[in-house]
């Protein structure tokens, strides 16, 4: 198993033998690390390190895509391709709970290997590890909301896809400054304080500049601004605290509960029944994971704060986002499903 800052110890004495020789190439290419990457000339077969690549790939390339860090779930598959979503689960390379090894990595015979996300020193190195002991090119990309223009581009490139990146990076663009423009004379004063209830009980959210709460704070007040970046664990106290006027979560039990909860009863945004559960099929629409999904979470955030500023019809951005993104046009009951998201 790998983690980030090693290598598993009981790889094969066949694995820790010199790369493998490498396929023709076409080209060398930056990454968003600044590493030099070298492109095979022609790129049939992808391996996602990490959810967010996943995604992304599927998005860009679907026919490239091996398989998915996990199994996808059937309600999640009635959103994409079938046999798409049908490819195998190979594990992850980087991130929590990293299950791939690179037995999985070399038996699935990738030209290239992309991870989205940090390109700390951390990520680097392990990248520059797994590309060594393989053979395998291992291309790292910025997994930055505002930086998904960029990465869309890149990714066209690594995959000789120019024209598809680009497409997909105008489109990114749009959302971005369409979302915005239209909210840029709200000063942050008059933004509302919101509040990202992960976990059963509602009591894990995402500090500020967290990659998890990024979309919210392009548009509100990140109620835990104060705390640092990353997913925190936090007291209902604080909670109450900070009263938020607005809660977001992707935990349907505890939406559910909130509303009824005495301890909760204070908290303007369960007074005033401003307490939003994420639609989450295929993929969350805010960070769940933190990838392409999370454009059309920007939309639906936006409207639920500022509905005189966006009259667009939700379903519409919804099913035209699907159709373009995942490659299905959804049903109008899919739709409503996604929409009517009540607990």
């Amino acid at each position: 198993m790998l983690t980030r800052r090693r290598v598993s110890a009981g790889l094969s004495a066949a694995l820790l033998a010199p790369a493998l020789p490498r396929a023709a190439r076409a080209a060398t290419i930056k990454d968003a690390a600044g590493r030099t990457v070298e492109i095979p000339a022609t790129v049939r077969r992808v391996f996602p390190a990490g959810p967010p690549a996943a995604i992304m790939l599927y998005t860009l390339a679907p026919d490239l895509l091996l398989g998915w860090p996990r199994a996808n779930r059937a309600e999640e598959c009635a959103f994409m391709l079938p046999d798409v979503c049908a490819r195998p689960e190979l594990g992850r390379i980087t991130g929590r709970g990293n299950t791939a090894n690179l037995e999985v990595v070399l038996n699935a015979k990738p030209d290239l290997i992309v991870d989205i996300g940090s390109t700390s020193e951390t990520y680097v190195s392990l990248a520059e590890r797994v590309q060594q002991q393989t053979g395998i090119p291992y291309a790292l990309l910025d997994g930055r909301f505002v930086f998904m223009p960029d990465s869309y581009k890149l990714l066209g490139r690594l995959l000789h896809r120019d024209r598809d990146g680009d497409d997909f990076a105008d489109y990114c663009n749009m959302t971005l400054t369409v979302i915005t423009e239209r909210i840029a004379n709200i000063v942050r004063e008059d933004r509302p304080r919101l509040y990202y209830a992960r976990g059963p009980r509602g009591l894990q959210t995402g500090g500020r500049g967290s990659i998890n709460v990024e979309t919210a704070e392009l548009l509100a007040r990140n109620a835990a601004e104060g705390l640092p970046a990353g997913l925190v664990n936090v007291s209902l106290e604080q909670v109450l605290a900070w009263d938020p006027d607005v809660i977001v979560t992707i935990e349907r039990d505890f939406a559910a509960s909130v509303r009824k909860d005495p301890a909760w009863a204070s908290v303007r945004a369960v007074r005033e029944g401003r307490v939003h559960l994420s639609p989450m099929l295929p993929f969350g629409w805010i960070d769940f994971p933190p990838a392409a999904n999370r454009l059309i979470g920007l939309w639906w955030l936006a409207k639920l704060l500022y509905p005189q500023r966006f009259p667009e019809d939700m379903a519409v951005l919804a099913r035209d986002f699907y159709t373009k993104f995942y490659h299905v046009t959804p049903t109008d009951a899919q739709i409503a499903q996604l929409l009517n998201n009540n607990p």
